[in-house]
Formats: C-alpha cells, structure tokens, sequence
C-alpha cells in the first residue's frame, strides 16, 4: 500500500388562488388543471384526506404550509364534474389563500396583499424569509441536505437531517426562482414569491432510470474516476470564490450537549489548478454555549474541524479512494444510474481490499455522467479496523479513561451552478466510547461538524490579510469566548435537528432563535 494513501486517509481523520370567484383566475399555462372538471363521491373526510383523494385522482401533489390548512376539519367531498378550482374553494374555504401550478405540483400559499399607494419605497420590507421541509412524496419522510438555492444564483443553503431548511431572501431575489435538488429526484422549482410566509413542504419526486444491468456492469469505474480527476480543472475551475458558509459543531453526552459553537465564516476558495495557494478561512462572527464544569471528569473536544471541511473538498485535496497512487488499495462497482436535476450521476461504491491492514474508507461516490463532475461523496471510516485509528483522534487521554472511536461518517456535496461545480456541504458525524478504567459501563459521545455555503461572488476576489486569518488548526471552540443571543441577524443558518433542538431547549441558556 503506499505510503500517500496512508497519510491522506490519516490527515481527513484526523480531524392556490382563493378569492371566492370574486375575480376571474388567470390560468398559468393555456389550460390548467385548476379548470379541469371532475367528480367527487367520498362524503364526509377530513381535510387532509380529501387533499389525498384529489392528488390520487388527478396525479397533482399539494405543497403548503401545514398552518394554513386545518387538515383535521371535517368537509364535504361531494362533486359532480366540478371544476378543481371550485372544489378547492369549498373544501378550504379561506379568501386569503391562492393556489397556483407548477408542473406537477398545487402549490398554496397566502395570497399577496397590494402595496399601498402611500407607502413609501424606502420603508418596505426588504428580507424574507423562507422556510420548508424536504420530504419524499410517496413515503413522507424527511430528505436530509438537500440543496435549496436560487437558480443560477450563488445564495443557497441545505436542509438538515430532518429535511427542514430556512433561507433569508432580500429584495433583489423576490421575482428569482427556488429550486431544489436531490439526488435521486426530480428538480422542484418554486417562484420565490409563493414561498413567502409559508412553512412549505416540498414533496420531492424520484424517478428510476430504467437501466439494464449489463449496462451497469459494463462500466468501468476506474475508467470513470480516471475521467473525473482528468476533468477537474473544466468542471471546478481555474479562478477564486469568495464563499459565505456557515459553520457549526458541538459535542453530545448521551443525550446532553455538552459544547455547540457556531460561526458565520467568509472562505477564499483558491482556483483548483494552476495555483499553490491554499483556501483562507475568516471568521465573521462566532459564538458558543457550554454546558460543562470543573466537575466533569470527562469531555470531548472537536479537534480542528474547520480545516477538516477544508481537507474534504476532494475535489481539491483528492479523495484517497480517487487518488491515482491509492487506487490499487480499492475495490469499486458501479451499483447505479441516478437522477440529479436534469441530468444523471453514476452511483460507484467502494471498499478497501481484505488484505490492507491500514483502516481506509467505504462508500459511495455519485459522478455526473455527461460531464464527469463530483456531485456527492458519501463515506466512512472501514468499521472492522476503526479501532486502529485511536491516535488519530485523541490528542490527550483523559487521566483514568480509556476512549476510542466507534464511528466516522463524512459526507461532502457540490453544487453546480452555470456549468461550474462548487463546494455546497460537509458534514462529519463521529461516534466515540469512553470508559474509565476497571468500570463496566461506557459512555458515548457523539460529535458532529458542518459547513453549508450561503453565498459565492466570482468577482473581485482577492485573498485575506494573515491577521484576518481564522486559527483553523485550533479547537474551534476555545477560540470563542461569548454566546450573543442577537448573532444572526440577517445571515442564513442551518436550523437544528430535532434531537439538537431538544438538547438546546433544555440547557439553562436563553436561546432566541431556538426558543419558539
């Protein structure tokens, strides 16, 4: 095995519209499915399923915010070739809400109150705010880091592991479009304006690619990683970004927080060939709850999470198990062909080989097939030999303690925008047991590190002067001395999953954006 495979393995690791027929709807396409007729025999239902029963009948989801809609309201579902419109109309009956079409979708929303004549300009709202709920449309449940962003814009950010995101528009965006992206699914585009004050739930739709198998077999994935590493330069490009991200990570004892920090960070993101100068990391703003004291006998600290975010581009800093020199230590198998947008990705897994004794990764890469991009990287630390990796992690052992690592998963994505691929997300979940010497019992650690890109500018881009410059290689969260409960004003953030939601409600720390 060679010796650069090694050190790079050890390097990541360690670290509708409702007017009551008051006025004539405009329809959205000649004929729309609002006008189309139908017939109803289902009597007495709640509302929810009469939304179902329509959806089943005309094969058009409902997207809307689940506060609208009293969806355990009993209605009468008794029509006879009445138009969808007017059906609508009577089982919702609220004058403030429209509907609307978009391909497949009914998308309701509140309806937009006029602008008064005497209002003036300088006094209108100028930031709103979006939020939503990635769901799959079949099965309901949530899709974790989708990418949700303005199309062809660079502002975007990612829901969480719940599904759920938040994105804070201004008025130079409110005639934009929002579309959203996952892998496996089909593109869901949404004006930004019918996102406005609605807690939507987007229902994304999958679509199985019909491939036969000795299609798939017939692939060579090491001719097709061949290719992407050979398409790096066209694909990622050979000038700067300046990115906005937003940076979190936190530590859990069992179901407690013991640490969580956060940041706004600015990212000089350095051209991905012809150029020896790495990324910088400034950091805007930062802040930290802690919730431990001198009477822990045992805490974990993230040891240089924002230069592990950096090492996990592997596009620049290739992935070992793309790196040409590390290859022969993978096997690899093209398990698929999936939908991303309008395009596909091959779906390549792989695994290091029985016979390398040095703890390598397995997963799951996803590649454009048309221009070769890295779309979606998906890995963890080989389970059976993580024990190995001890060292990597703990940099001090606790006195009495022994700690070791359970488990490691990573997971980076881009995202391409006007033919250009960007680093959009990484996430690393850790897992660690302690256990204190000569006792039965351990205890478990959970500890997690993400970076979502808000924003990236192409223009004017220069590098950051070296006092500018963040301590990437520290403990972030000895760098931060405060927690402000007025922090994020307009910037974007990733909302809390709900185990983290929890853990934060029940720390004795007045957390305005947590609280409602």
């Amino acid at each position: 095995m060679s010796s650069s495979s090694g050190n790079i393995c050890i390097k990541l690791l360690a670290i509708a519209l409702f007017l009551l027929l008051i006025l004539p709807r405009r329809a959205e396409c000649q004929h729309s499915i609002l006008d189309s007729t139908f017939t109803f025999r289902a009597g007495t239902v709640k509302t929810v399923n009469a939304l179902d029963i329509i959806t089943r009948q005309t094969g058009y989801h409902f997207t809307y915010d689940s506060r609208l809609i009293n969806q355990e309201k009993k209605t009468v579902m008794n029509f006879r070739n009445i138009k969808l419109s007017v059906v609508l109309d009577s089982i919702l009956r609220n004058d403030s809400l429209v509907f609307s079409v978009i391909d497949k979708y009914i998308i309701i929303s509140h309806a937009e109150k006029p602008p008064s004549l005497a209002a003036d300009s300088a006094s209108q709202e100028k930031i709103k705010y979006i939020t939503g709920k990635t769901v799959d449309d079949v099965t309901s449940e949530p899709l974790p880091f989708a990418t949700i962003a303005l199309r062809n814009k660079g502002k975007g950010t990612v829901s969480n592991n719940n599904g759920d995101f938040g994105m804070k528009i201004t008025s130079d965006y409110f005639n934009d479009t929002l579309s959203v992206s996952y892998l496996g699914y089909l593109r869901r585009e949404i004006p930004v304006k019918k996102a406005f004050g609605n807690n939507l739930t987007i229902s994304m739709k999958r679509e199985f690619i019909s491939i036969p198998e000795i299609i798939i077999r017939n692939q060579n994935p090491q001719e097709i990683i061949s290719r992407t590493l050979k398409s790096i330069s066209k694909n990622f490009g050979n000038t700067p970004a300046l990115m906005t991200g937003f940076y979190r990570e936190g530590v859990m004892r069992k179901s407690e927080l013991q640490t969580y920090s956060e940041a706004i960070l600015e990212i000089y993101k350095s051209a991905y060939t012809g150029t020896f100068f790495g990324d910088q990391i400034k950091v805007y703003k930062s802040r930290k709850i802690e919730n431990t004291d001198r009477s822990d006998t045992l805490a974990i600290r993230l040891k240089a999470g924002l230069s592990t975010c950096l090492e996990l581009d592997g596009a620049k800093n290739i992935f070992d198990f793309l790196s040409s020199q590390s290859m022969a230590d993978y096997t690899y198998r093209m398990t698929d062909i999936v939908t991303y947008d309008d395009e596909s990705a091959f779906a390549i897994e792989f695994e290091q080989h029985e016979n390398i004794e040095l703890p390598l990764f397995k997963g799951t890469i996803y590649i454009n097939t048309t221009d070769y991009g890295i779309l979606n990287a998906e890995f963890e630390v080989n389970p059976k030999l993580i024990h190995k990796m001890k060292d990597s992690f703990i940099t001090t052992a606790t006195h009495g303690f022994n700690t070791w690592p359970v488990s490691v998963r990573y997971s980076v994505s881009y995202r391409k925008m006007n033919n250009r691929y960007f680093l959009n997300h990484v996430r690393g979940d850790l897992i660690f047991s302690s256990s204190q010497k000569k006792k039965l019992f351990n205890t478990q650690f959970k500890v997690f590190f993400e970076l979502a890109i808000t924003d990236t500018e192409l223009n004017n881009v220069t590098r950051f002067d070296r006092e500018e410059l963040a301590p990437i290689h520290s403990i972030f969260s000895k760098t931060i001395t405060k927690y402000d409960p007025q922090f994020w004003g307009n910037q974007d953030f990733l909302r809390p999953e709900d185990n983290l939601l929890k853990a934060l409600r029940n720390m004795n720390v007045k957390l305005q954006e947590f609280s409602k």
